[in-house]
């Protein structure tokens, strides 16, 4: 299928002056078979409630590669060239004169958005991801003029796979030095995306509970992780029975292939709550009779517009 329909492909501009360069990892221009390329790009100085943090890690996240193949150009098509990474950890380097949240040397963490207007009433309730005015990803995202992540206007935003990042400070969470840094990063994605709906329906107010969990990928594992930490029980599901001793490893203490209707028959009627993270289209005859009565069935998988 071809994906290049709406792509963008650009040239980088100069720096402006209240701007600095900074490596980054790339991919240059549309490809159907990208590979990725060392660019020089620019990131904004700090300024008064900002934060400057060298990368030490960074996450990949499916949607990186979604949007960095053009996959979801009716929603939000590519410009190039394109840096992705939303899942940001890195080490505070520079404040700005009224930070309040960091210091310099501690550790801090960035995930899917740079900033929101601060000012709605999503906002103001901590929300921002919900902005009235809409969020600016933290990649290939639009600036706004008057906005919090300051920068060229002109310029998409760009990720995580680059030495450096620049962001306001309601942008950035502190990350406590007792994580293990080089594992921490995908919380800032994954890792809200499962704790959300868990917290949403009731599975960390302090009853035990059974989780599903289908598919054992990136979402999943920490899916399974993160509710088996919480003191549930967890079915992981999967259409293969490859993945068993993988997820059963990570915390699962069931597992369901979901092609089989025996498989499927055992644990019928079990989950609380099921989070479905596939992110290719599929039917879910195979899931549903899994599902308790009165429970919850959350989609997080993002499928490919097409």
């Amino acid at each position: 299928m071809d994906f290049s329909k709406g792509a963008v492909n650009s040239t980088i501009p100069a720096a402006l002056d209240d701007e600095y360069r900074e490596v980054a990892w790339a991919i240059p221009e549309y490809s159907a078979t990208p590979k990725f390329e060392p660019v020089w790009i620019n990131r904004p100085n700090v300024q008064d409630f900002d934060v400057k943090f060298e990368m030490l890690y960074c996450g990949i996240c499916h949607s990186d590669c979604h949007i960095g193949l053009n996959h979801m150009a009716a929603w939000r098509p590519c410009h190039y060239p394109f840096v992705g990474g939303h899942e940001l950890l890195g080490r505070v380097v520079e404040v700005g004169s009224k930070v309040t949240k960091v210091k310099v040397g501690e550790a801090v963490g960035v995930g899917c958005f740079v900033d929101a207007c601060l000012e709605c009433e999503n906002c103001l309730a901590g929300e921002e991801n919900y902005c009235a005015k809409g969020i600016t990803a933290t990649y290939n995202g639009d600036r706004k003029p008057d906005g919090n992540h300051h920068g060229n206007p002109e310029s998409k935003t760009w990720g995580g796979y680059s030495g450096s990042n620049v962001v306001n400070e309601n942008f950035i969470l502190k990350i406590p030095e007792s994580l293990p840094l080089e594992f921490s990063a995908p919380i800032m994605c994954a890792g809200i995306t499962m704790y959300t709906p868990l917290r949403d329906h009731g599975a960390t107010a302090g009853k035990k509970m059974t989780i599903g969990v289908i598919g054992v990928g990136g979402l999943g594992t920490m899916g399974i992780k993160i509710s088996a930490a919480l003191g549930h029980d967890v079915v992981a599901i999967s259409t293969s029975p490859g993945k068993e001793e993988a997820a059963r490893k990570k915390g699962a203490t069931h597992y369901v292939v979901s092609t089989d209707p025996e498989s499927v028959q055992k644990c019928a009627g079990l989950c609380d709550i099921i989070l479905d993270t596939v992110s290719a289209p599929h039917g879910l005859e195979g899931y549903l009779p899994l599902l308790a009565t009165g429970g919850v069935f959350v989609c997080l998988g993002i499928n490919p517009v097409v």
